[in-house]
């Protein structure tokens, strides 16, 4: 028998293609099920510890003067290498809520401070301010998240089981000053949740 009835000369069968495709979807289907976050740089082993929420300006937020209803990105943890914290799993929104839902107020129930991995396939979401609005969005595939509770309420990761539909979160504090303070995180899934994987909420 000639190699051309067991071979194609170079590229891939139509057979092959397909079983390579039928992979591909079986494994996206699985996708959310799988604790990914078990796997990603969650610095479960470093020395955490209480450290000040840095603004990008370089300043410290404080619950005086940070706006309401606005968001800025902030890196958790900071190692001072700017290289290792450009990495999008150190990526937090910090969060002032609208009024509306809390954000006057002078204590850690106006501030928030999620991962910016999107649950669904790790996108960076970001919080939009504006009236009508006032939400997380993904701008891949349209999850969206309630800013007072961080869990998806529209698009693909809304429709994931717990834990995987919550974002992780950060605990805050604010001194007597109104500074703003990240307490150590318990990176699991009962607790701050999961970079990537989620929190029961």
């Amino acid at each position: 028998m000639s190699e051309l009835g067991t071979k194609k000369s170079g590229g891939l069968s139509r057979r092959d293609f397909l079983k390579l495709m039928g992979a591909a979807g079986t494994g996206l289907a699985f996708a959310p099920f799988v604790p990914f976050g078990n796997f990603m740089p969650n610095p479960n082993q470093a020395s955490l510890e209480k450290v000040p929420v840095i603004l990008p300006d370089g300043t410290q937020a404080n619950i005086n003067t940070y706006p309401i209803n606005h968001g800025e990105v902030i890196t958790y943890p900071s190692t001072g290498d700017t290289a290792l914290d450009a990495e999008a799993f150190r990526k937090w929104q910090f969060i002032r809520l609208p009024e509306e839902l809390g954000g006057g107020k002078k204590d850690t129930t106006a501030i928030r401070a999620y991962s910016m991995i999107c649950l669904h396939l790790w996108c960076l979401w970001k919080y939009w301010p504006d009236e009508g609005r006032k939400r997380g969005e993904c701008p891949c595939h349209g999850s969206m998240y309630d800013p007072v509770t961080g869990t998806a309420f529209l698009g693909p990761a809304s429709v994931q089981a717990a834990p995987s539909n919550t974002l992780a979160q950060l605990t805050l504090e604010i001194d007597s000053d109104g500074f703003v303070f990240i307490l150590p995180p318990k990176f699991n899934a009962n607790e701050n949740g999961v970079i990537g994987y989620g929190r029961f909420a």
